[in-house]
């Protein structure tokens, strides 16, 4: 059985580079500024593996992805 994921973004620590809308389009938009906007919390079964290497590459460790509870 495979657990849910969702993702989050830590809006202090993000300095709105990017690169997490660059590897997850899927999932994330950019706003005016260049912060993250997550289309939705969950991540399909599909995308597991590009959110775990958005969650990897994110310059400042303010993305994350979390279990989420049934």
């Amino acid at each position: 059985m495979t657990s849910t994921r969702s993702l989050r973004v830590n809006r202090i620590a993000c300095t709105g580079q990017g690169l997490c809308a660059e590897l997850l389009p899927e999932l994330i938009d950019l706003d005016e500024w260049g912060y993250p906007i997550l289309r939705g919390r969950a991540v399909p079964d599909e995308l597991r593996s590009h959110a775990r290497r958005a969650v990897a590459a994110c310059p400042r460790l303010a993305l994350h992805t979390d279990r989420r509870r049934p």
